[in-house]
């Protein structure tokens, strides 16, 4: 296929935006959209670099869809710019449990392709996490320790980590993230979502997500071969709760 040197400098110049800053603007997405030649090589240079490109509204975004990719955010920067100097790989692993927590509360525990709710309080996403991990907690130590192999999570450091995080100030609506309670932990986690555009702070410790979160919610986090199952793990449980107390209200009906 060939390329005029005219086309070739408009991808350049919208690969260039999005390399810099992982968003291009409306302008930008007009020109992606209106030349297949234009929108052929972002694409390829996009992949490059082991990117996928995201349209959401009037903008164009960059993910990076592995780790292996020059854009990924990796674990010691989120802990530079995001943690304590103290912080461990458990607390980098405690904000991606509460992540997958925070987006499967508007999906409807990942069983709907749509968002069935507008937005979340911080309490309710703080109420829904502790439910989340006490039910992890239930697996037993034998158990997560076996499991720690297949996700790749330290589900014991996670269990540990929150446990040991003071909740005796959660009634406090606002907190700073220097206090080590585990509402100020979903503050650091939300600021760092909010810095990725994938949340909006509504107000009165309300939150919506953004419609970048919800398209890379419906292409990434339901494929297994992007989550592992990890979903299915940290909602199993719970409806295998549900399915026996199902059967327990039958068989008293019968």
């Amino acid at each position: 296929m060939g390329y005029d040197n005219n086309q070739v400098t408009k991808a350049f110049k919208i690969y260039s935006k999005l390399a810099a800053g992982s968003v291009a603007d409306e302008e930008d997405l007009k020109q992606y959209l209106a030349d297949d030649n234009v929108r052929g090589l972002v694409d390829q240079f996009v992949d490059q670099v082991d990117c996928v490109l995201v349209v959401a509204g009037d903008l164009i975004y960059m993910i990076p869809k592995a780790s292996s990719s020059m854009f990924h955010i990796s674990n010691e920067t989120i802990k530079k710019d995001y943690l304590p100097t103290s912080a461990k790989n458990s607390d980098i692993y405690l904000m991606y449990v509460a992540t997958i927590v925070l987006f499967g509360e508007f999906y409807d525990g990942y069983q709907s392709m749509n968002p069935t709710r507008d937005f979340i309080t911080m309490e309710e996403w703080l109420s829904q996490l502790n439910q989340r991990i006490f039910s992890i907690k239930e697996h037993g130590t034998e158990k997560l320790k076996e499991l720690e192999k297949k996700y790749q999570y330290n589900w014991i450091d996670i269990i540990e980590k929150w446990e040991a995080l003071d909740d005796l100030k959660e009634h406090v609506k606002k907190q700073q993230a220097n206090v080590a309670s585990r509402l100020s932990s979903l503050y650091i986690t939300k600021r760092f979502l909010e810095k990725q555009e994938l949340i909006n702070d509504l107000g009165n410790d309300e939150i919506e997500l953004t419609q970048k979160a919800k398209i890379i919610v419906q292409r990434y986090y339901m494929e297994y071969d992007f989550n592992r199952g990890i979903l299915d793990f940290i909602y199993g449980l719970e409806e295998e709760r549900e399915d026996e107390d199902a059967i327990d209200i039958q068989d008293s009906l019968n």
